[in-house]
C-alpha cells in the first residue's frame, strides 16, 4: 500500500524539478546579460554656459536596448548619449522597463541641437508591457539620458546644442540656441 504514496511523491517532486528549472530558465532569459560601453566627453552649450558630462555611449542595438537598466544610481555629472546610424522617426521612444533611475531625455537632431526634452519616470512593473514608452515627437538622430531635473536645473533647454568626440557637422561652434 505504500507503493502509491512513493510514486505519487516522487512524481511531484519530479514535477516541481521541471518547473523549477522551467522558472530559472525563464529568469535568465529576462536577466540582461553584461554590455560594455565606451565613455567619452560631451559638452552642452547653452545659452549662457557650457556643461561637461561624462557619457555612456550606446551604438549598437544591444548596447541601445541595454541602456541604463537595473542600475540604482548615476553620478550628477553622467549620462548615456544613444547614437543611431539613421534619422529616427518622432514615433520612436524609449520605455524605463528595469530602469530604476528618474531620468530626462533629449532627443537631438542630426546637429546635435536638442529638438525635444522629456521626462521619464522609473517602471516597477515585473512586465515589459506595462511600461509606457516616451515618444521622442520629433525626428532624431541621438538621444541623452541624464538625471532627472538635470536639464531644468542649468538652463539647458531645446535649441540648444550637443557635441561629442568623433560627432560629424555638429552645432558646437555655433554656440547655445539661435
Amino acid at each position: 500500500m505504500t507503493t502509491p504514496i512513493i510514486r505519487r511523491r516522487a512524481g511531484w517532486l519530479a514535477w516541481r524539478f521541471v518547473a523549477a528549472l522551467f522558472v530559472t530558465a525563464g529568469v535568465a532569459a529576462h536577466a540582461a546579460p553584461p554590455v560594455a560601453f565606451a565613455q567619452r566627453l560631451l559638452v552642452i552649450h547653452a545659452a549662457d554656459a557650457t556643461h561637461r558630462l561624462t557619457v555612456e555611449v550606446a551604438r549598437t542595438p544591444a548596447q541601445r536596448s541595454r541602456g541604463l537598466m537595473e542600475r540604482d544610481a548615476l553620478d550628477e555629472a553622467a549620462g548615456m548619449l544613444f547614437l543611431y546610424p539613421d534619422r529616427q522617426p518622432p514615433w520612436s521612444g524609449f520605455w524605463m522597463f528595469r530602469t530604476r533611475i528618474p531620468l530626462d531625455i533629449a532627443f537631438l537632431d542630426a546637429s546635435g541641437r536638442i529638438a525635444a526634452i522629456h521626462a521619464m519616470q522609473p517602471c516597477g512593473s515585473p512586465d515589459p508591457g506595462d511600461c509606457p514608452a516616451t515618444r521622442a515627437g520629433v525626428p532624431f538622430r541621438a538621444a541623452l539620458e541624464v538625471n532627472a531635473g538635470y536639464f531644468a536645473a542649468r538652463g539647458i533647454e531645446v535649441g540648444d546644442c550637443v557635441a561629442w568626440p568623433g560627432q560629424k557637422n555638429g552645432c558646437a561652434a555655433a554656440g547655445g540656441r539661435d
